[in-house]
This record gives C-alpha cells, structure tokens and sequence, in this order.
C-alpha cells in the first residue's frame, strides 16, 4: 500500500464516511467498467479485483451468462495510456459514479447497450494498432461454464493504526471524513464529538436517503485518494488489489504505538442497566453492576466496533433488561455473556482463551460443565448489592473506586508445594509407567499467564491453574487421582467421562496440540511411556 502522507491540505469533502471503512472495504462495484483484454476460459492464478457484470439481473433473468471482469487489468492499461477511472465512470458533484459510463439505469436495453456500445468500440480502438485488446464478440464475454481464478479478496479494516495515520496525515481535521446528515434541511453536517463508523449509518443495502457502505466507502475513499494522487501527493491505493489483497494487506505500515483516539470517552464506567433521564423510576439490578477499565480495552481492540458494533453508545442504551427493538430484542444479560459473540464480554474472552498459551486448559475444563460460577461471577460484578444507588455523574466515580478495590490474585501455589514428577501405572502391563514432568508442566503454564491481566483476575485462587488438569476436582494441591471418577471403561450413563486410557489420552494430547507443543514429538506409544520388554 502507498504511504498516507500528508494529507493535510485538501479540500473537504462531503461524502467522507465516518472511520471511512471500518467492516470491509469491496472492490466489487455496482456498476463495473470496460473489459480491455480478453481472458481464457481456464483458471488463472487468484486475484482480488473480480467484478461480476450481471447489472441486467435488476430488469429480470440474465439471457447469457454474466461477464467476469478484472478492474485493476482496466485501470493498468488506462494508466499506459496515460488515463484514469473518468474513462469509465462519470463524476456528478465530485463524486465518482460506481456504475459504467452513466450516473443511473435508465431501462435494460439503454444499459446493455451502453455496455456493448462502449466495450466494443474500446476494444477495437485499443486493438487496431496491433496490439493484444479484449473481446469483442458475445461469445468471448459472455462465457458458459466460465473457470474464473480463485478470488483472493479479502476485507480491510480500518484498524487504529491505520486510523491513526489518516487523523495525523489529515492534521486531526475530523470534518473531512466524518458526518452526520440533518433531516430538516436535508444536508450533511460535522457533529464533533459524535464521531462514529461508516456502517453505523450506512448499512448493507442502500436504504432512503443513505447509500449501502460497499458504494459510499469506495466513493470516499477512492475519491480522495486519486486526488491526492493527481496533487502528486502520497496517497493510499484505488486499484482493488492495493486495499483487498493479503499479500498488499501485510505490506500496510503499522503504528505500534498510537495514541489513544480522542472522542470523550471516559477512562473507566459502571456498566448497569439502563436508567431514564428523569430518575422517575426506581431501578433494581438482578446483579451488582460492573465497574469496567474502559481506556485498558480500548488498548485490548484494533477498532471501537470490537465492543460497540452498532453505535458508540453505552450497551444498555439498545439493550435492555427485558429486551428493545433497539437492541433486535437482546437482553442486556445476553449481549454481555453469550459465548458466540464477538462484541460480548463473555465472547471476547472466549476467544483470548483459545490462544495457545491458555488453550490447553481451557480447550478440555468446561467440557459438559457451565460456564459460569459464583467466583466467575464477582470477578466483574464487584459491587455489593444488587440495587443502583449511584446518581449517573457519580457512576463513574464508583467504578474507578471498584477497580481500585479489585486485585489479581498469585496464579499457581509455591513450587515446593508442586510435585517434581508423577508417575502414571495404568498401562504398566504392556508399557513402562509415564513419567509426567508435573513441576515443569505447571510452572509453564504459569508463565503464559503471568503477562496476563485477565488470567490474573480470574484464576481466582493459587490452585486454579492445577484445575486445567483435574477439572471436576477441588481447587486443592492434593486433588484426588484421576481414577476416582474415570473408571476402567467409559461410564454408559455419562458420555462426558471417558474410560481412564481414553481420558489420560484425550487430555494430554489435546493439550499439546492446542499449546502447539512438540513434544511428544508423535503419536506412538512410546514418546510418553516405553514399551515393557
């Protein structure tokens, strides 16, 4: 990707789009442009500017197949030519139309015409001086059972860093990226300090006054990034591939250390259920509130739609104790704790547990066990009772007080209190007893989570770590053997409590498959316990 650089000097627009394209930047425009050289039916190497030309689907069925087109193969051969997308695409108010060679659809014989009229003739210009050029029969575009290349498009977010880079190469001018539309007199406006993303308004499809985020984001971002461009600026790319490609994703510079985004948002909030503005009404929770460290997540996310997908907004204000159509009738409870979801607090640290530092415990210890505990619980709702005294100006106040009170706990006991070694016997018939390197093991795991403040706050006693192991034993040093529950065979009536070979097995090799372990370097018998001679 081209560098940002400075940015500072031209003109603002309208037709910036918040955070410009937080979700996916897609290259796949409504309207595509002119096909300069013809492609082979056979597969080709992957690529991420495929466009499907099948813009006739809205006037009824296709009567040939659709067109495969590639957009950065165009824009490459405009730019020998010395020309650029105004070639194609039509500009109305600055901005840059999506579609071929016309601002709207007229009626399906006008646009298929348009198409054929001017991919033709361009072809056949390009084409005279002897030189390779696209198709220009039906047949050579409109291909059946087509092989088109593996598309290697990918969505690009707009990260912090990348962010970041625009705000500092932007001279912190917000206004020439973000809006907010005034239904009263019908026009686009600069909020301050009500910054949001671009899908928080622009959404999937084009709805009333607002166009779908895949057209508005390109319009902005590739708008502006070709003037800069034509300024003999450093820009950012408007070839398909510069945004959409991993190979140009990975080669994107990354700030490590940005500064915090400044939008007043508090250091720290009380997450609770909702409250109206009056106070008229008593409110109960059915659990104490969470205090919540808002700017150390803010540090833990790439973008603020990691929490807040739908608006920046508190979670409470869409969704409710009893459910809202704000919130698509999710519970608050639900939007905090369900398990699947990315932007719930149960969900996102679901996800840090599957790193290979903590994914060998976590991977097997709530296997046909719930989730949550009572000590699980009052990690986050620290408050002591359950009812909302807290005027809303002094919540904050209250959570920052709360998270003082709160401190980690030592992850593992004193090693002198961890046996060195523990010998397994239970297949001592036909191998040599295992000796499992027991200190070494749990010493290990204590170091992957020492750097961890989420593990430090939940392994809620020295012992919880042992419990990665003996998972339905006392958190105790001297927890009972693992015969005590799993029997000689598999319990009938338990289908979660293997036999004690199957379950010496599935725990230890998933385990080091999970924390990507080497060793035992493989799945003979005897990387762990030698074969009795």
């Amino acid at each position: 990707m081209q560098g940002i650089g400075n940015m500072g000097n031209r003109k603002t627009h309208q037709f910036g789009l918040g955070l410009l394209l937080t979700a996916a930047l897609v290259l796949a425009c409504v309207g595509p442009a002119v096909a300069m050289t013809q492609e082979a039916a056979a597969p080709q190497a992957g690529r991420a500017d495929i466009v499907t030309i099948d813009g006739l689907k809205a006037f009824g069925a296709l009567e040939r197949p659709a067109v495969l087109f590639y957009h950065d193969k165009h824009t490459k051969a405009l730019a020998k030519q010395n020309k650029d997308c105004s070639v194609c695409h039509e500009t109305v108010k600055d901005r840059l139309s999506l579609k071929f060679k016309r601002i709207q659809d007229a009626d399906k014989q006008t646009v298929m015409q348009t198409y054929h009229d001017n991919c033709i003739a361009c072809h056949k210009e390009t084409g005279q001086p002897g030189k390779p050029s696209g198709p220009v029969t039906c047949g050579q575009c409109h291909i059946k059972d087509a092989s088109p290349p593996i598309s290697t498009w990918q969505p690009i977010v707009l990260d912090k860093s990348l962010h970041y880079r625009h705000i500092k190469a932007n001279d912190k001018k917000c206004e020439l990226c973000h809006h907010a539309y005034n239904d009263q007199t019908k026009t686009l406006f600069y909020a301050k300090g009500k910054e949001g993303a671009c899908v928080y308004c622009h959404k999937q499809v084009t709805e009333e006054n607002r166009i779908a985020d895949r057209p508005a984001s390109h319009i902005a971002c590739i708008g502006c990034h070709r003037k800069l461009t034509a300024q003999k600026k450093d820009a950012g790319p408007y070839q398909c591939s510069g945004c959409h490609d991993a190979k140009q994703q990975a080669l994107i510079e990354k700030v490590t250390d940005v500064p915090r985004l400044e939008r007043n948002q508090p250091d720290v909030v009380l997450v609770k259920i909702a409250v109206k503005d009056d106070h008229s009404e008593p409110v109960k929770n059915r659990m104490p509130p969470v205090p919540f460290d808002h700017k150390a997540h803010e540090g833990y996310n790439d973008t603020c739609r990691g929490c807040h997908h739908a608006a920046l907004t508190s979670c409470a204000s869409c969704h409710t104790i009893s459910g809202a159509k704000e919130g698509q009738q999710v519970k608050l409870s639900q939007a905090m704790h369900q398990q699947d979801a990315g932007s719930s607090c149960v969900g996102c640290h679901n996800r840090q547990q599957a790193k290979p530092e903590c994914a060998g415990c976590h991977s097997m210890i709530f296997t046909g066990r719930s989730l949550t505990t009572e000590a699980s619980c009052q990690v986050c709702h620290r408050s002591t009772t359950a009812e909302n005294p807290y005027p809303v100006d002094e919540a904050e106040a209250k959570a920052a007080q709360l998270l003082a009170a709160r401190q980690p706990v030592t992850t593992t006991v004193s090693v002198d209190q961890i046996p060195e070694t523990v010998t397994i016997k239970y297949l001592s018939n036909n191998f040599e007893p295992a000796v499992v390197p027991h200190r070494k093991m749990i010493l290990k795991l204590a170091e992957g989570a020492k750097n961890s403040k989420m593990a430090a706050y939940f392994h809620a006693a020295p012992t919880t770590l042992c419990q990665g192991c003996h998972h339905n034993s006392p958190a105790t040093t001297k927890p009972p053997q693992c015969g005590s529950c799993h029997g000689r065979s598999s319990d009938t009536l338990n289908l979660n409590r293997p036999g004690l070979m199957a379950a010496y097995h599935q725990q230890c090799i998933q385990c080091h498959d999970k924390m990507g372990l080497e060793k035992p370097g493989s799945r003979e018998c005897t990387a762990c316990h030698a074969k009795r001679k």
